[in-house]
């Protein structure tokens, strides 16, 4: 039997298999929030046959988006948005669906992709004051941010636990709290990227001081049933950067204090990283993560065919893959992976008859003579 289509506990989730749909920026909304594009989006994902979807990086605070054109959960008018789409995905779709909550700190005020990536300057059109950790730009052209003081830190950190107290309402299934890419729990964590000098700096007990305190806050705001955990990049891919070491020392701190998984990427916080981008280059980082821990661990990146996914889970190297752009080119892969291993998944009756001559339907349910 194939172990990726094996049921995977997180906390008081289980997924119905081990293959779960990374969360991917859209940079489609407005002020916040969602809206038609977002509905049909989030609907294909929702009928892949994977066993947990979660939303792109949605940001805690206006301030916290990455671009003007990114999803937030931060006003009430953001809320009712998300609520009109969660309800016409959950009207097609069982699967779970979680969140990914975010502050993009010094990579926030920034284009969209397609208009270049690049900041916009807060006294431009739709750009504003970033913050970080320490007063350092991302890149060399970019206006410096203004350091987190007291105040801020615990602004942030509010930010945080009302998202997620939204997202609770919403009826979210899990949450997961960036803390990878560059963004700004990221920025705490790297020495690249923090250079304080009070006690959320130093050595990497100081610099996983804020991420954990935001961690806890929001664990302790929710019900105990309901998943939380984090995404993180494992290494920095520069000389003197954040390396797995420490984000184990991050990971086992995170078990302690209820996370329910890690989910386990690299890269984002400098222009300098040399990325050895090649098929399945960060599991190794999630394996490491793994040996070091009892909780769920996701392996990610060029993550994109069936058998590269089961031998990942087979082998214990992770307890579940995460895709992302595999799913953009090819919504279905879910089914086409229970196709290929001999698993079966969830799939609308409507789209039964879509399997080939000569494949198998993969559908639970599914009984032979249907077509």
């Amino acid at each position: 039997m194939s172990r990726l289509f094996e049921p995977l506990a997180l906390g008081g989730l289980t997924l119905p298999n081990r293959i779960i749909i990374a969360p991917m920026c859209q940079y489609a909304s407005k002020e916040g929030c969602a809206n038609d594009w977002h509905t049909i989006h989030l609907g294909h994902l929702a009928l892949s046959g994977a066993g947990l979807l979660i939303l792109e990086a949605t940001g805690v605070s206006a301030e916290g988006r990455i671009s003007p054109h990114c999803l937030g959960l931060y006003s009430d008018e953001n809320e009712a948005a998300l609520a009109e789409t969660l309800k016409s995905v959950r009207a097609v779709s069982s699967m779970p669906l979680a969140i990914q909550l975010g502050h993009a700190g010094r990579k926030g005020s920034s284009r969209s992709p397609f208009d270049g990536g690049a900041q916009i300057a807060p006294d431009e059109p739709g750009g504003w004051r970033t913050v970080a950790p320490s007063a350092l730009g991302h890149a060399e052209a970019d206006a410096p941010p203004l350091a987190l003081d007291e105040a801020g830190l615990a602004r942030v950190k509010a930010d945080f636990v009302a998202s997620a107290l939204r997202a609770a309402r919403l009826g979210f299934d899990g949450i997961e709290l960036h803390m990878a890419h560059g963004y700004l729990l990221h920025q705490f964590l790297s020495p690249l990227s923090n250079r304080r000098n009070d006690a959320y700096g130093g050595g990497i007990e100081g610099r996983m001081r804020f991420p954990m305190e935001v961690f806890e806050a929001v664990r302790a705001a929710l019900p105990a049933d309901l998943p939380v955990w984090v995404r993180v990049s494992a290494s920095d891919w520069v000389d003197g950067g954040l390396e797995v070491g420490e984000i184990v020392t991050l990971s086992r701190a995170l078990e302690a204090a209820g996370c329910a998984a890690v989910h386990v990427s690299s890269g984002g916080v400098s222009t300098a990283q040399q990325i050895p981008v090649g098929p399945g280059y960060q599991v190794h980082l999630a394996e490491a993560v793994k040996e070091a821990v009892s909780i769920p661990v996701f392996a990610v990146g060029l993550i994109t065919e069936p058998a590269q996914a089961e031998e990942i889970v087979a082998s214990g190297k992770a307890d579940a893959v995460a895709l992302a752009r595999a799913f953009l080119w090819n919504p279905r892969w879910g089914w086409h992976a229970a196709a290929a291993l001999g698993a079966q998944v969830a799939g609308p009756k409507q789209y039964w008859r879509s399997a080939p001559a000569g494949v198998t339907p993969p559908f639970i349910g599914f009984a032979h003579g249907q077509r």
